[in-house]
């Protein structure tokens, strides 16, 4: 499913990528939204095994403290700009009951008066140590 069309008067550039994605991560580290969002901001995010959407900065905030009230740690893997915003891949990690949980995840982010009005999320899920130690040993990566 397309994910719904908006006019874009201009190209995104990329140093407003970059600052923006900041932001982003920084929303993820605190879990504090702040300007990053317009007001009516769609989410439509896609778990290993579920998917759901939601409307609106006071939806995400309340299922990020939710999820992770502390926040969580991010880097930035890398970032792509679009036309209409950007996408970009982030390695989230954060403890969860005294264990170390990592997630590689994915969003594409449309953009509109220099905040983000669209943000489409793949997660992997959370990933313990016994399963990172598993997929070190059953499928090494060549890539970081």
């Amino acid at each position: 499913m397309a994910m719904a069309t908006q006019q874009v008067e201009k190209a995104v550039d990329s140093d407003s990528v970059e600052a923006l994605n900041e932001r982003l991560a920084e929303v993820f580290r605190t879990g504090d939204p702040g300007d990053v969002f317009t007001a009516d901001v769609f989410f439509d995010l896609n778990m290993p095994i579920w998917r759901f959407q939601m409307q609106g900065i006071d939806a995400f905030a309340a299922w990020r403290r939710e999820l992770a009230p502390e926040g969580s740690g991010v880097n930035i893997l890398q970032t792509v700009p679009t036309h209409s915003g950007f996408v970009t891949e982030y390695l989230e990690f954060e403890e969860q009951e005294g264990e170390l949980q990592t997630s590689r995840k994915l969003f594409l982010c449309l953009v509109k008066e220099g905040r983000i009005s669209e943000l489409v999320g793949y997660c992997t899920g959370g990933w313990d140590e016994e399963l990172r130690a598993r997929h070190a040993v059953e499928a090494p990566m060549i890539r970081p």
